[in-house]
């Protein structure tokens, strides 16, 4: 009986080599958790995770002739990192991990049971360990001591023991429910969407760096718009993005038009996966329920643009995102409705704005537009497209005329101050802001009409 190919492509020779160091020190080495599970799915693998009875220490000895470099800041929690020929792998003690109380750390505590070990993991399907051989030619062992193998045939998320337990344990595990959702497609069992909706205040003491991490993945999957209806509707939503579950109000209450939420959620599932694209999708009409306005029969909007770039710069520093995320996903937000003035005629200047505003965001913002429209009304979604069309048409014959991506003035300050004997400060910037403009509304022009204008400028 051979090796199946899905699992022979894990079971290097350096693997083997590991499990065979162990086994010769009286400990026995398993690959475990979603690594196992990605395997038998034949999805792409790109981490290696193992558990073990050593201990810490007792790894680190048995490894230290195998791995080429160590990593040990997980080494309090049970966990060492080895890297061998640029590859990584972290190997864990067996172990339970649980969270009390209001603590965000967990409390570890090392096990001698590898049925023990799994029995405390998030759901059935992460809950299977394969015990290694120790050379080649012998089978690997399958440790599926409850049932993930009949779950990953049947796509079905299910905790190992109880949800509450497991979610008990680590809180995070019910944002990390709707993250498979997304990502691998398998849906929850109703226990565990029950769990949810009464233990969803727990996940406040999950710190938000862990929890931004897990919904990034959760916004990148494939089925990121089933996930997203599941994690509003089980409550999760509201426990760190308030703003989302906010914007289930309809748009027009006499006709009854599509709700913002629902939109929404169409416009990232429709986006590519980029980080900061979904983001951007996510975010888009977070303005919509403080600017709502009934009037003449309708409903309006007005400034949705600006008051939700700002919501989302504060939502998104909450959840601790970097910096520079932050601002490009608030322009996104804050940039969104400016194409759609492009129906109303746009001057080359107006053009030469836009991609300045943008900057290199400009893809992603044109494709943020097209995807904004999710009305059902096909004459209008083929108005707008055919606009943003024929915009991205004008900026590619602007860039075959000009520099358009650049857009600077023929000097900089320093030739500013030389040409005024002038030091530093503020009258330099004023004047090369004033240079800049000219730029934008008239097309290139030389260093000399740059001089001219600002003579003209102190005359």
């Amino acid at each position: 009986m051979t090796v199946p190919d899905r699992l022979a492509k894990i079971l290097s020779d350096d693997v083997i080599a590991l499990a065979a160091l162990f086994a010769e020190g009286g400990h026995d080495l398993y690959l475990v958790g979603g690594s196992v599970r990605d395997a038998l799915l034949g999805r792409p693998i790109s981490d290696l995770d193992f558990t073990t009875d050593a201990r810490p220490d007792r790894i680190e000895e048995l490894s230290a002739s195998w791995a080429h470099s160590m990593y040990l800041a997980g080494k309090a929690f049970g966990t060492i990192g080895l890297v061998r020929d640029g590859l990584t792998y972290e190997l864990t003690t067996l172990r339970s991990e649980v969270y009390r109380d209001d603590s965000r750390k967990p409390q570890v505590t090392f096990s001698e049971s590898i049925e023990e070990d799994l029995s405390r993991r998030d759901f059935t399907v992460n809950a299977m360990a394969i015990k290694l051989p120790i050379t080649q030619g012998f089978l690997p062992e399958m440790i599926d001591p409850h049932g993930g193998l009949a779950d990953l045939a049947s796509k079905l998320l299910r905790a190992p023991l109880d949800a509450h337990t497991s979610f008990g344990d680590d809180p995070l595990r019910m944002l990390r429910l709707f993250r498979f959702m997304s990502t691998i497609g398998f849906i929850p069992e109703a226990d565990a969407i029950q769990a949810v909706g009464e233990m969803k205040s727990r996940l406040g003491i999950i710190s938000a760096e862990r929890i931004r991490t897990e919904f990034d993945k959760l916004l990148l999957g494939e089925g990121v718009v089933v996930a997203l209806e599941a994690l509003v509707l089980s409550g999760l939503a509201s426990e760190f993005i308030p703003e989302l579950p906010a914007l289930a109000v309809e748009q027009d209450p006499v006709h009854k038009h599509k709700d913002v939420l629902a939109h929404t959620i169409a416009v990232v599932g429709k986006t590519s996966p980029r980080y900061e694209l979904r983001l951007a999708a996510l975010f888009h009409d977070i303005g919509k329920p403080a600017t709502r306005e009934f009037s003449g029969g309708g409903v309006s909007f007005h400034h949705h643009d600006v008051v939700g770039a700002r919501m989302t710069r504060a939502r998104m520093k909450d959840l601790r995102y970097p910096k520079t995320t932050i601002e490009d996903v608030s322009r996104l937000v804050f940039l969104h409705m400016r194409p759609h003035t492009y129906k109303m005629g746009w001057t080359d200047s107006a053009v030469r704005r836009y991609v300045r505003d943008a900057g290199p965001l400009l893809g992603d913002l044109n494709e943020l537009v097209r995807c904004d429209v999710t009305t059902r009304n096909a004459k209008r979604a083929r108005a707008i497209s055919n606009r943003i069309d024929d915009l991205e048409v004008r900026i590619a014959e602007l860039r075959e005329r000009e520099e358009l991506d650049s857009l600077r003035p023929p000097i900089d300050g320093n030739d500013v101050m030389e040409h005024l004997g002038i030091p530093p400060g503020r009258e330099v910037g004023m004047i090369m802001k004033m240079l800049l403009e000219y730029r934008i509304e008239h097309g290139p022009y030389t260093a000399d009409e740059a001089y001219t204008l600002i003579e003209q400028r102190r005359a």
